[in-house]
């Protein structure tokens, strides 16, 4: 099997598969319990979110664990936004991910008025479009990191000294999922108040999150019951998948230079095989990591070109997993016409991934583009 869709998910590293299992099977007590058990499982839900804070340049005390990226962001958004008197003015991007995008569109059903910042043909976010959108009322900037599903980073450090100049009551959250382990977070550089993270996108099972509440920001949590999580995330917490996400954490801090070495190095054998055997196809968007590459075939669909690539087992995707074949968002607001929209492939690397792995995909496009082009 040669998978190169590790935007839309991972594998879940050894190392945390066999922490979660000895969590699930040994040291299964809840944090909450006060005896032997509940406090040796308070240590290990500590010790986690020490590793998570880790990777995230942050202190423990600002890591709220959650279930996923999508209630980290939502958490942060809802909490920014309903804060009584702040504003009813949000700014976003059109190239968002659905957990802000659906959001801030409910949000609108509320009351808010959002601008959506659109890209350039590179699906880069100007600087100055967002110091014009700026308003008294502003009460929350939300904008990713690195962009899911063509890898462009947005000027987090600009947009966030920016926002603090002009708008200092507002609130500044970065969805960072896409951009954890890749590249470095630094939350106080940035001036963000909130980032949301998620665990299976680095090797960590599904169904884990985080959110960094900037020490000293006062928001409302979404859910009201326990008090665990500093009152923030009430609800029994999932520790094996808390403890996998902690040491997922740990080895990608720690590998995280060789790791994007590596990664660049395959990227590098793509597009140069790209450029060998595909000299017609079209790059989307101008990729600043090497993680994700977004070109299109032009007279290949891609929901056809995907299946042929299955049946060399070979995975890639079309876009964002969570848009379940629907027509790319980001694409269109890139302006990109209907011929490069349909025919868009995303390969997303890891570094589990092999040179083997990227010459199995050029002998599979190989293949499947000859096929439809005759047909």
């Amino acid at each position: 099997m040669h998978y190169l869709d590790h935007a839309a998910t991972t594998a879940v590293l050894p190392e945390a598969a066999a922490i979660a299992c000895k969590v699930m099977t040994e040291q299964f007590g809840n944090p909450s319990s006060v005896h032997k058990m509940g406090i040796e499982a308070s240590g290990i839900l500590e010790h986690a979110r020490k590793q998570v804070a880790a990777i995230l340049n942050a202190d423990p005390s600002e890591i709220t664990f959650t279930s996923c990226g999508t209630e980290a962001t939502n958490t942060a958004i809802f909490g920014a936004c309903r804060r009584k008197g702040r504003g009813k003015h949000i700014i976003t991007t059109a190239i968002e991910h659905s957990a802000t995008l659906n959001t801030v569109r409910h949000l609108e059903q509320e009351g808010f008025e959002v601008t959506y910042l659109q890209p350039d043909a590179d699906g880069h976010i100007s600087v100055d479009d967002l110091r014009a959108a700026i308003r008294p009322d502003t009460v929350l900037l939300t904008c990713m990191l690195a962009n899911n599903e063509v890898g462009t980073l947005l000027p987090v450090k600009e947009f966030g000294k920016i926002l603090k100049k002009e708008a200092p009551n507002a609130l500044f959250h970065i969805d960072a999922v896409q951009g954890l382990a890749r590249v470095p977070i630094k939350p106080k550089l940035w001036n963000a108040d909130f980032i949301s993270v998620s665990g299976h996108k680095i090797g960590a099972p599904k169904g884990i999150g985080a959110l960094y509440i900037k020490k000293g920001v006062r928001i409302q949590p979404l859910m009201l019951g326990g008090g665990q999580e500093r009152g923030m995330r009430p609800g029994t917490e999932a520790l094996p998948n808390i403890a996998a996400f902690g040491e997922a954490c740990r080895l990608r801090l720690a590998q995280m230079d060789d790791n994007y070495t590596k990664v660049e190095a395959l990227c590098a054998q793509l597009k140069e095989g790209i450029a060998a055997r595909f000299p017609w196809a079209v790059y989307n968007g101008k990729s600043d990591m090497p993680h994700v590459v977004n070109l299109s075939f032009p007279g290949c669909k891609s929901e056809v070109l995907l299946r042929v690539l299955e049946m060399h087992d070979v995975y890639v995707s079309s876009g964002s997993a969570c848009a379940k074949g629907k027509a790319s968002h980001v694409l269109a607001a890139m302006k990109l016409d209907h011929t490069r929209i349909d025919s868009a492939l995303r390969i997303s690397f890891a570094p589990s991934n092999t040179p083997e792995d990227v010459e199995a995909l050029l002998d599979a496009l190989e293949e499947g583009t000859k096929r439809l082009k005759r047909e």
